[in-house]
């Protein structure tokens, strides 16, 4: 089972984007979704797979959080 991760979108070159994780930089292929620069997105093993908008973004990044606060 993979897991996406939210995040959001700090720079863009090319098809190259440095996505903020948690306050970790990362980065992943944007080739498969049309992003920009402010945009949040899901990250799948170092590929955007979609852009979200901030308030799923938001709440994704919660229910995380509470995952790994819980031990789950």
């Amino acid at each position: 089972m993979c897991l996406a991760i939210p995040g959001r979108v700090v720079q863009l070159k090319g098809n190259l984007a440095k996505i903020d994780i948690g306050g970790q930089l990362r980065d992943a292929n944007a080739e498969m979704v049309r992003i920009r620069t402010g945009d949040y997105v899901l990250v799948s093993k170092g590929m955007v797979i979609e852009k979200l908008d901030r308030d799923e973004a938001k709440e994704r990044m919660k229910l995380i959080m509470e995952a790994a606060n819980n031990g789950a």
